[in-house]
This record gives C-alpha cells, structure tokens and sequence, in this order.
C-alpha cells in the first residue's frame, strides 16, 4: 500500500475536490528526466536549479576530462530528484499557503481520495477551533515584592 500526504487548499470555503494528493516514495519519472519532472509539477526554481547543476557537471566533465565521472555526479542529481521530488512538491505546497491535513494509506490514487472523504465526512462536525483563553486581569495575584528564591538583588534592600 502507499502512503499519499493529503494537502489542503489555503482557504476551507473551497471544494474537497480541492485537495492534493501527493504519494509519499521513490518517483521513477523524477530520476529517469529530473528537469522535465519537476517543471510538470510546477516546481519551476527547483526544475532551472536541477538544468543548471546537470549542465554544469556535463560541463565540468568535458572540460576537465572526467569521462563517466560527470555523468555519474549527474546521476547522483537524477538520484536525488527521484528519492526527494514528493518532498518536494509538499514544501512548494507549504510555501503556498497550503496545510497539511493528514496521512492517508491506500492502494490507489482513487482509492486515497474515497478515505479521505469518508474521514473528512466522518470528522465534519468537531472542525470548530477551540476557543481561545484570555486570562483576566482583575482575577490575576497581586505583584510580590521581595526577592525570589535569594535568585534576584533588588537595590536599596541588604
């Protein structure tokens, strides 16, 4: 079974068909064609970031004479696409507003979304935030004077 991260919209008000489901693991797409991968997924600065570096090494291979070396540093950026592209699309996502709703386990892409909705379904009335606690400051203790624990020297005083 996979693993999908469940990411939902900034704003709640939007639909449920909203949400992005991004499966958690190794993305062979993202190690065969890293650049091309990640600019189908809109991760522009990454994609520019992963053609410059791949091009540099190819570069610095030729020139410097390394041979199989340079490819492989290019695979190793290939590698590193593959193992850490969903991850990566989750920061884009958070970067974007977006908030993590939960983990899902399934089988299947369609599969993720039935449970996701029946959860969210399930769960649909207990989404109220809890209130939050103002203390008063009528009912708070009066200042101590004095020193505390011998910790603190107040002036004026042995």
């Amino acid at each position: 079974m996979a693993t999908y991260v469940v990411m939902e919209p900034p704003s709640r008000s939007e639909k449920v068909d909203a949400t992005a489901f991004v499966r958690d693991g190794f993305t062979w797409l993202g190690l065969l064609v890293p650049p091309l991968w990640l600019a189908w997924h809109r991760l522009w600065i990454e994609a520019g970031l992963a053609f410059v570096v791949m091009g540099l090494l190819s570069m610095a291979g030729e020139n410097l004479g390394l041979g199989l070396a340079s490819s492989l540093l290019s695979l190793l950026v290939s590698f590193y696409i593959g193992l850490e592209g969903q991850g990566l699309r989750i920061a884009a996502l958070r970067r974007r507003g977006w908030h993590e709703w939960g983990v899902v386990q399934a089988g299947r892409l369609d599969d993720a979304d039935i449970r996701y909705a029946l959860e969210v379904e399930a769960h649909g009335d207990n989404t109220t935030p809890a209130p939050r606690i103002v203390p008063d400051a009528a009912l708070a203790r009066r200042a101590q004077p004095g020193i505390a624990l011998g910790l603190t020297h107040i002036p004026g005083r042995p």
